[in-house]
């Protein structure tokens, strides 16, 4: 085969096949042929031309599992055949943030999908530095590697011991992932979220309590279930700004607070309640290998699955057609994998 089908962002709202040559790898880098492929609120973001920094025409797709089919000629710790789930962020290896051990934060970071071509095509070429081998993974699993790991990053940047009282606000896909990872660590955890359908998702999927912030209670209710205490770490995935403006009036004192979600603008909070209560103020940003690995590791002990986050699932033949309906409008979509023929 030497041309490949190829699904292209031409414009905001303007989602058109091509067909493109199917790449060869360089002596680094191996060449996928991509299994499946999530749908992140950044695809939907760029579709409609809301995504800040966004270039067209781009192939979109970061959450991706593939199958090796060919590698580079310097290539020895990953072979032909094997399965893997694409770590996205390619970092410049440089700067200050590269040199200090946090690329994920890489002042001059290129993200698979975004910056670069990404997963919505047939084959896909990856340094094999950005590749995690996850043969013990099924391949729609292993396309919620990413958000799963944004949301590991999350919780240890949060630093998240056993035993610990955390509040999860915001129940979208990060927010699950943030909730399951937390509790397979031993946790205490609620979820908070204003919809009702995904309450009902929290609890028949992840076996944890929610609370609707919405309702007058929702204190007392919060007090409740952290024994009469309020939360000693917040994770806010919600990038709503008045959830996170909130967030500092939802944490004892000594508390801490981890925004994953984030807005265009500014957070605003009363000064003197965060400074009585000695906050510990933080925002979490990608993820690196190290939690890529985890969370490899937690899918292959079955301690996260799929389905805490997987709600539907499309065809890649029939994408184009069907995106503005039922990934656009999908008022019920938390997260959807892409599979491929």
């Amino acid at each position: 085969m030497t041309t490949m089908n190829t699904l292209v962002c031409l414009e905001p709202t303007r989602l058109v096949y091509q067909q493109r040559p199917v790449p060869q790898p360089a002596p680094d880098e191996a060449v996928l042929k991509i299994l499946t492929v999530g749908i992140c609120g950044t695809d939907i973001h760029a579709w409609s031309g809301q995504q800040p920094f966004f270039s067209y025409p781009r192939v979109l797709g970061h959450e991706i599992c593939g199958e090796i089919v060919s590698v580079g000629g310097q290539v020895s710790e990953l072979r032909v055949g094997q399965r893997v789930a694409v770590i996205p962020y390619v970092s410049c290896h440089h700067c200050g943030a590269c040199t200090s051990g946090r690329p994920n934060c890489c002042e001059n970071i290129s993200v698979i999908g975004v910056h670069q071509d990404g997963g919505f095509s047939e084959f896909l070429s990856v340094p094999v530095s950005n590749l995690l081998a996850v043969d013990d993974v099924e391949p729609q699993a292993a396309a919620l590697i990413e958000p799963f790991s944004i949301s590991a990053h999350a919780v240890r940047r949060a630093a998240i011991e056993q035993g610990d009282h955390l509040l999860v606000v915001g129940a979208g896909p990060i927010g699950l992932g943030v909730a399951a990872i937390a509790k397979a660590d031993g946790a205490t955890v609620i979820v908070a979220d204003t919809s009702a359908e995904r309450r009902a998702h929290v609890e028949k999927m992840l076996g944890l309590t929610t609370l609707d912030p919405s309702d007058t209670g929702f204190d007392a209710a919060l007090r409740a279930q952290f024994s009469g205490m309020l939360a000693a770490k917040i994770i806010d995935a919600t990038g709503n700004q008045h959830a996170m403006n909130h967030s500092v009036n939802l944490i004892r004192h000594g508390g801490s607070i981890t925004f994953v979600g984030l807005f265009k603008g500014d957070l605003q909070f009363s000064d003197p309640e965060f400074h009585k209560k000695e906050t510990t103020m933080m925002g979490s940003r990608n993820a690196t290998k190290e939690d890529f690995i985890k969370v490899g590791r937690l899918m292959a002990a079955g301690k996260i699955t799929a389905g805490m986050m997987l709600s539907h699932q499309f065809e890649f033949s029939t994408l184009a057609d069907i995106y503005e309906a039922e990934v656009i409008n999908n008022k019920q979509l938390i997260k959807g994998v892409i599979h491929f023929n």
